[in-house]
């Protein structure tokens, strides 16, 4: 008899194979002596449209709002029913007498795993595997130690709460206010509160009024000494008449005294290891990455090359049950770049503190830290190198001592008035050597500036005095990093979705990029506006994000839950239908459409700008601009265009007026799966570095002719 092993992902599932010894290969499933290995992709089975509930629903009406089915049905996703189909025939097998559970271990995996087992009728035993990581040794340690299946209903539970609210309230609204304006307004349980937060700060800075204001420095021997009232004044004065009258109250003097002089001895703890929020916060001020992109590259780094741990966590803290671990750790990283830092810790029995291992503050999974694997840096790429390297150098912190410096402060009168300076002289770097090499320049800006011997009652030169102005600024526009500091501070989505709520949030084009900020879009400001009031609460998403984690603790009760949802729903639904507000389409152009006459939108897309009826009975588009290929021209090397005419499709660059045929169809319109082909055909996307551009272009015409 043999176990059925189900993992997520096909690399995942051929790495567990591996390390099972099942070598028999099959299209859907890999073979062994005691375990049949296969794999779903991402999720095989997905809840139901709401077309399944009723046809009426394909088309989208107010009137028929809300949508609250009594149970929702959940159904295979089309594109991957063959690989179901493979898993279902796999269950029926005689010889097979019980299913591993081996997808991500968190709410997520847990329901992909638990979806399809709904759909095939799992009758048989089922057993989990929790690993943090992807090593072999973890591997066959996790085999070693399944747990019983139901263990985990509670965490089934929650994502299934979490799946069904997410399709209510999404729906519903998104249903509701696309209906009620008769545009493409998506609103959610979680982006629409996360939306609103972007929007309360964009009003703090239109409704920002600058100050101006006027500082005192005194230049002195060898440093400079601010103004002020008082010690705890910002020294900041709103006169220029105030701060020239003390200036000239003092032009005279030549000397400073030293009034009082105070020196601490100061210490900074080491940070802790790193969560999935804190990494992509680093990750994006000190390397530029989005979120998202620090969630894929991390992945890499956790599936492909097994260097770090399970990454969507939210615990900073490693358990006990590791301690004896972290030493093979150090010894693994102890290469290139860390050699000189691990060996050094090495050397000395290591200091494992509660800032380190504390149980009561992991829950499912230990924080981010490298595994046991060798390392080799160079078959990394360079975005992978780099924050593998953030990973390494936290890890390393984690057992260097307390960065331990003195501060002092000094208060110097001049005549009547005083002035203060801060200084301090390092005493021992600490965690701070490890990143030495590292250091980003606006760490570096934030020391204090060392300053000379003194002590009280020393005379000190005066050598000028400067009046400096200035004018206060606005509170900064959320980047990436602040935001995902403050949905975590609000509890909006989990470490695992909080990348993928700001994607949905860029993608939807209710915020954009502008250089490392996020601005909300005319689209976004429009539809916070729009939107009811409750939904745009921070708290209330807060409020369910506690309630969906109490019941995967189980504590919760997902009855309860989920009656409240659809009462929600039925609510919101209820205040948009009552709404007067009128919404003017952020991206209406003066151009009309040929077939009813009505404004055309302007929208992006994968391919470039589209134009699209305004109309959402007619469904007339075209592109904005032509679409760019990969095929160059003869003459100039520029990227050529891609036309449709009477005789086909044709390349064409513009500037030179070189044209060239693409097909021979004679087709007059360009039809998209064709357009696909033509541009994958033409694009670099698998040529491999050692084709030369040259060898493309004659290789595509000698097709071609």
């Amino acid at each position: 008899m043999k176990s059925l092993v189900l993992a997520e992902k096909p690399s995942v599932a051929k790495e567990i194979a591996r390390v099972l010894g099942c070598t028999n290969k099959s299209k859907s499933y890999i073979e062994g002596p005691k375990y049949v290995v296969t794999w779903a992709l991402g999720h095989l089975v997905e809840l139901a449209e709401p077309e399944a509930y009723d046809k009426k629903y394909k088309t989208w009406a107010l009137e028929d709002l809300p949508l609250l089915p009594q149970r929702m049905n959940i159904r295979v996703m089309k594109e991957t029913s063959h690989q179901f189909k493979a898993i279902a025939a796999l269950s029926k097998r005689s010889d097979i007498k019980e299913l591993i559970i081996a997808t991500d271990a968190g709410r997520e995996g847990e329901l992909v795993a638990r979806w399809i087992m709904e759909l095939i009728h799992w009758k048989k035993p089922f057993y989990r595997l929790w690993i943090s990581s992807q090593t072999d040794q973890a591997i066959r340690d996790g085999f070693s130690k399944l747990k019983p299946g139901a263990e985990y209903n509670n965490l089934y539970r929650s994502a299934v709460c979490r799946a069904e609210a997410d399709w209510l309230i999404g729906l519903n609204m998104t249903r509701a206010l696309t209906c009620k304006y008769n545009a493409q307004l998506a609103a959610g349980r979680v982006q629409t509160p996360t939306l609103s937060i972007i929007m309360e700060r964009e009003q703090e800075i239109a409704q920002f009024q600058g100050k101006p204001y006027w500082q005192l420095q005194a230049q002195l021997g060898g440093f400079t000494a601010m103004w002020k009232q008082q010690s705890s004044h910002d020294g900041r004065l709103w006169q220029q008449e105030q701060a020239e009258q003390i200036k000239e109250s003092i032009k005279d003097v030549k000397q400073a005294t030293v009034a009082s002089l105070k020196v601490s001895e100061k210490q900074e703890q080491h940070p802790l290891a790193y969560d999935l929020t804190e990494l992509q916060r680093d990750a994006n001020k000190k390397l530029g990455f989005s979120a998202k992109m620090t969630s894929n590259v991390l992945q890499k780094l956790y599936e492909q090359h097994k260097l770090v741990t399970y990454p969507r966590t939210d615990s900073r803290y490693l358990t006990s049950d590791m301690a004896a671990t972290l030493k093979v750790r150090l010894e693994r990283i102890a290469i290139g770049p860390y050699r000189d830092s691990a060996k050094a810790i090495l050397k000395k029995p290591l200091n494992i503190t509660k800032r380190i291992v504390d149980d009561s503050k992991v829950s499912d999974h230990h924080a981010i830290i490298p595994t046991d694997e060798p390392v080799q840096l160079n078959v990394l790429t360079n975005d992978e190198r780099r924050l593998y390297d953030l990973i390494v150098r936290r890890f390393l912190a984690l057992f260097s001592g307390p960065y331990r410096y003195d501060e002092t402060s000094v208060e110097l009168a001049v005549k009547d008035q005083r002035f203060y300076a801060k200084g301090r002289v390092e005493k021992d770097k600490g965690w701070r050597e490890v990143y030495t090499v590292s250091r980003e320049p606006e760490e570096q800006e934030e020391e204090l500036a060392l300053l000379p011997t003194l002590k009280k009652g020393d005379q000190v030169a005066l050598r000028g005095m400067i009046v400096k102005s200035g004018m206060t600024t606005p509170p900064p526009r959320y980047t990436e990093a602040s935001l995902l500091s403050i949905m975590e501070k609000h509890g909006l989505g989990t470490p695992a979705t909080r990348a993928d709520i700001i994607e949905k949030l860029l993608s939807t084009e209710t915020i954009e990029r502008r250089g490392h900020s996020l601005h909300p879009t005319a689209k976004g400001k429009q539809l916070i506006e729009l939107v009811v009031e409750e939904l745009k609460s921070p708290q209330l998403t807060a409020k369910w994000e506690k309630q969906l984690e109490d019941i995967a603790r189980g504590r919760g009760d997902a009855k309860q839950f989920m009656t409240h949802i659809r009462t929600q729903a039925e609510q919101w639904v209820g205040q948009v239908k009552r709404e007067n507000k009128e919404y003017k389409p952020h991206n209406i152009t003066n151009s009309r459409c040929p077939q009813c006459n009505e404004p055309l939108l302007e929208v992006k897309g994968k391919q470039g700008k589209r134009y699209v009826c305004a109309s959402r009975e007619c469904n007339y588009k075209r592109m904005a601009e032509p679409i760019k290929i990969n095929k160059r021209c003869p003459q100039c090397r520029k990227k050529m265009e891609l036309h449709d005419g009477k005789a086909g499709k044709y390349a064409q660059c513009r500037p030179c007026n070189v044209i060239e045929k693409l097909d021979d169809k004679g087709n007059a319109k360009v039809n998209r799966k064709e357009t696909a082909k033509l541009l994958k055909q033409y694009s670099n996307d698998g040529g491999g570095l050692g084709n030369s551009l040259a060898e493309k272009l004659k290789a595509a015409l000698e097709q071609n002719e």
